[in-house]
């Protein structure tokens, strides 16, 4: 474990200057204002504060129980906080919940696909819940973008893991959400497919969407992000422009303000 350099710093203090991120409200794709979640008596998240911009690419990094997959499952309306409230392209994450589904891409460690079913009716099955146009069309367009048109008409039960996590890429973008929520979406993916991801999160159709991606890899987060932030214990304890940003810099504040729940 590399030990921690630099002054000592409280994460709690940190947090207040950097949680929000940004201070102007105009043009938010998703805000997050006080959100808490405990697991019985356990505290998952402790007041989550988040603006991401429409446009902007935020990567958050944390530890192992930090709250990263939870946050988002709020953000997916698969969860539901405990108190505080959040928007996603400007629809309620509670009282919208559908209209922000039809606005989100999500892609985490669970494919969330039909083994029995072919990779073709898989991410059709999907289209057709979001009334995507043109449908055949599109999802030949994904299935190229991530070489998997030989294997359309083959069950999704009978593909590597590294295969299906491809078909769940195809899934989530094969409505052009303005929004993806990714979490530690390159699980799983060969190098190829990691170099189609960044594809995918910049938009197939070259337009500049909204992207939220929790990973462990400060390599991968730094590269495709306009701002990374740091949770740990349930707080945002630290956010930076990635302009700004030096690796070794940073791995060694990010070992620092990790510390405390290593």
């Amino acid at each position: 474990m590399l030990q921690a350099v630099g002054p000592s710093k409280s994460p709690a203090v940190e947090s207040t200057a950097t949680e929000t991120g940004i201070g102007d409200t105009a043009d938010l794709a998703v805000e997050v204002s006080g959100v808490t979640k405990d697991y019985g008596s356990h505290a998952v998240l402790k007041g989550i504060r988040l603006q991401v911009k429409a446009g902007e690419k935020v990567t958050i990094v944390g530890p192992n129980g930090a709250g990263k997959t939870t946050l988002l499952k709020i953000l997916a309306t698969i969860s539901r906080p405990l108190a505080g409230t959040a928007r996603v392209a400007g629809f309620d994450i509670t009282r919208e919940a559908v209209e922000v589904r039809r606005r989100i891409g999500v892609i985490s460690h669970q494919p969330y696909l039909y083994d029995d079913l072919t990779v073709e009716e898989n991410v059709k099955f999907y289209g057709k819940m979001y009334d995507v146009p043109d449908l055949e069309e599109r999802v030949r367009l994904l299935a190229g973008k991530l070489g998997l048109l030989h294997r359309l008409h083959d069950q999704v039960g009978t593909l590597s893991r590294g295969l299906q996590q491809r078909v769940s890429i195809a899934r989530a973008a094969v409505h052009d959400p303005p929004v993806m929520l990714l979490d530690e979406p390159d699980t799983g993916l060969d190098q190829q497919a990691a170099g189609m991801l960044r594809a995918v999160i910049e938009g197939v159709d070259g337009g500049r969407r909204t992207v939220i991606m929790t990973t462990h890899n400060l390599e991968l987060g730094l590269s495709v992000c306009d701002r990374i932030a740091v949770l740990v214990n349930g707080r945002i304890v630290h956010t930076e422009e990635r302009s700004s940003v030096v690796l070794e810099g940073f791995r060694e504040l990010y070992y620092r303000l990790t510390e405390v729940q290593r």
